[in-house]
């Protein structure tokens, strides 16, 4: 991958996303010397990867320096202490992409100034590079910068664009807190197996890797999920006794509509 624009990328935060980021770019191709990092203090490992690839490391905006993409990598709560004194750094060729959740366009504006501003959205799996990215570009972005941005965000998993800014509250609700619906499945399985009498630890153990297992089948697979569904299940058999009672009319279709709706109503409140 080869940087576009007239001057570096510059990732604000290296906290674990954004040192996913890093990595991902690095191992991408992306030059070490293409890549200034600002952050007051990165953790050891990630201070090490900066150093043993060459990137700058400032705890602070430097003077003198156009960036080509301002790669915000902070938490939301403190965007509005991080993003002003970085407004120099910002030119007219500038692509800003932010992963601050409920931070909208018009707020990264009013610290940045009028800019191509893209909105992304991934998820935590984006760590170890099976993340999806929801994103969204405003009008000032080129073809060309939105194509860059997309090299960017794919280093961590599939990249999907989305046409309004408020769609984004949609992903969030969906894949971006979709993670932490995953792993509380896991939870209730094990929960339920040790009440049907397996130890524990067993229970567990069972519920995390058919978890596991089961989505990188979906992973690898060309089929749907519906698809996968009905291969595993007989007529009259086991499965088909659990899903008659989890697609009953007050099972899981109901509780996700609610909870979705829910995390969409939070991120349309947190964006203002």
């Amino acid at each position: 991958m080869t940087v576009a624009g007239s001057g570096p990328i510059i990732l604000i935060g290296a906290g674990n996303m954004g040192g996913a980021m890093l990595a991902g770019w690095l191992k991408s191709g992306i030059s070490g010397s293409s890549v200034i990092v600002i952050d007051p203090g990165p953790q050891p490992a990630l201070a090490k990867l900066i150093a043993d690839n060459g990137v700058r490391h400032e705890t602070s905006a430097p003077e003198g320096v156009t960036a080509g993409v301002i790669f915000v990598a902070v938490k939301p709560q403190v965007i509005d202490q991080v993003l002003p004194p970085l407004k120099g750094l910002v030119g007219p060729e500038t692509v800003i992409v932010s992963v601050a959740a409920g931070k909208t366009v018009a707020n990264l504006e009013s610290h940045l100034g009028a800019a191509a501003t893209v909105r992304a959205m991934p998820n935590t799996p984006a760590m170890i590079g099976r993340g999806v990215t929801g994103a969204y570009a405003n009008a000032r972005v080129s073809a060309g910068q939105r194509d860059f941005v997309h090299a960017l965000l794919k280093v961590s998993g599939p990249v999907e664009w989305v046409a309004s800014e408020g769609d984004i509250d949609a992903v969030t609700a969906v894949s971006g807190s979709g993670p932490a619906y995953v792993f509380y499945l896991v939870e209730c399985m094990a929960e339920a197996g040790r009440k049907a009498g397996l130890p524990a630890d067993l229970a567990m153990r069972l519920a995390r890797e058919t978890v596991a297992g089961a989505g990188e089948l979906l992973h690898q697979s060309p089929d749907d999920a519906a698809r996968l569904r009905q291969n595993v299940t007989s007529p009259g058999g086991t499965t088909a006794a659990a899903l008659a009672v989890l697609m009953a009319e007050d099972g899981m279709q109901p509780l996700f509509d609610k909870a979705i709706a829910a995390a969409r109503k939070r991120a349309e409140e947190l964006a203002g």
